[in-house]
């Protein structure tokens, strides 16, 4: 395992950087010094990172600048159209004042061997009111360099005008209890006016919050009076997958639940990961999970945020290079992107796939997933397997643009778990 030992800010300078394109909206960190981003609903980890309009409700935003001198940062917030493409609103339609403020909420790291600070945005703020539903886009920049994005994060804000119901099978309409689970949607659109819900409607729809599979309806099956049924449709077909696989790092004395054992090489902890093996072939095996959500914890602390350390985590595959494909982590804790710091390395001497991750102490949600050369889609056949037992949490998300509206509103959301 030593020749994998690496100082930690040499890994971190390998890691995230990269220049971001004008149209990546996703969430991404672009600063390999910036770690741990999380969104979420204050109080609720396990929510997605949706507000209702006019509630009280806050999201809170979180990530740590490894180092120890503070930077001076601001933030700016984007209207997006459905489809996460940049809106045409001017700010002015979307906020009442500047679109732009500072972050004020910061902690210095204590008694870790990593030095960071954390930052906090909570919204909406003094700063931030949302006027109108839809999606965003939160960017972080230097305070005095605002073209230089160091970190972005989505998130919506929903008007809770439709109810979002539904159901989950493994009887789907191309096997039956084998491979694949299929939605079926119903959508009640009583309490709001809509010019056409045949044609007027978007409704979009996630597996675990994976982005690479979501699939977009644009016309419902049929109407039953104010619902929406969508059914019968090939897009609502999911591969099921697997659960998620789980390990913790919250002690740096003894190894927590999938981590085999650890070592501490001046000045750095290093979790070594079980051995990770194919499912493919096994037998459906029940886990409690939270669908590939993390949560930052040390076991003996008050204030994780400030007092969990960062520690090299050695992730490692038992399965020979898959040809004309690379595989990759998945989980909220790589942002679900398919890029460097996702990406497995196949070592050919010990024939796996091994993967060195800086990972603040937690409990971790990941799977493995394959990617064809040339492909945007990960498949979880090849090494998780697709089990119709598997429980999966699906997102749906309805959204609206009336006839010469210049924005798409975000009706309302919803949750369906298979499996149950």
């Amino acid at each position: 395992m030593k020749h994998l030992i690496l100082p930690l800010l040499l890994l971190l300078s390998s890691l995230s950087g990269m220049a971001r394109r004008a149209d990546d909206t996703s969430t991404a960190i672009f600063n390999p010094g910036i770690r741990s981003l999380t969104v979420h609903p204050e109080g609720n980890i396990l929510a997605p990172p949706v507000l209702t309009l006019g509630s009280d409700s806050r999201l809170a935003i979180g990530f740590d600048v490894m180092g120890e001198e503070r930077l001076y940062l601001r933030y700016s917030i984007h209207h997006c159209n459905a489809d996460w493409t940049p809106g045409q609103l001017v700010d002015t339609e979307v906020f009442d004042g500047f679109n732009y403020a500072d972050i004020e909420d910061y902690a210095f790291s204590r008694a870790t061997t990593a030095h960071y600070i954390h930052y906090d945005i909570y919204l909406p703020n003094r700063d931030f009111e949302f006027n109108i539903s839809g999606n965003y886009l939160l960017q972080v920049y230097p305070e005095d360099a605002p073209g230089e994005i160091l970190l972005q994060v989505r998130f919506m804000v929903q008007e809770g005008a439709v109810s979002v119901g539904g159901t989950v099978t493994s009887r789907t309409d191309i096997d039956y209890n084998d491979a694949h689970q299929q939605l079926s949607l119903d959508i009640d659109t009583r309490n709001t006016r809509i010019r056409d819900v045949n044609t007027d409607l978007r409704v979009v729809v996630t597996q675990n919050g994976r982005q690479d599979n979501a699939v977009v309806l644009s016309h419902p099956s049929r109407l039953m009076g104010s619902r929406a049924i969508y059914e019968h449709l090939p897009a609502l077909i999911f591969p099921a997958g697997n659960e998620y696989r789980r390990m913790e790092t919250v002690n740096n004395l003894y190894p927590g639940m999938g981590v085999d054992h650890i070592e501490y090489h001046a000045p750095w902890y290093h979790h070594i990961l079980n051995l990770d093996k194919p499912r493919a072939h096994r037998e459906y095996q029940y886990d409690s999970t939270q669908h590939g959500r993390y949560l930052v914890r040390e076991y003996n602390s008050d204030n994780s945020d400030t007092e969990a350390d960062y520690a090299l985590t050695l992730f490692s595959l038992d399965m020979l290079r898959v040809p004309d494909a690379e595989v990759y982590l998945d989980g909220d804790f790589v942002l679900r992107r398919f890029d460097s710091t996702s990406r497995m390395e196949y070592n050919p001497s010990t024939g796996r796939y091994e993967k060195l991750l800086p990972l603040k102490q937690g409990a971790y949600n990941y799977q493995y997933l394959v990617v064809p050369d040339g492909a945007t889609r990960g498949l979880t056949a090849p090494v998780e397997g697709d089990r119709y037992q598997t429980v999966n949490e699906y997102l749906v998300y309805v959204y609206y643009r009336a006839p010469g509206d210049r924005y798409d509103r975000l009706l309302g959301v919803g949750a369906l778990f298979s499996g149950y």
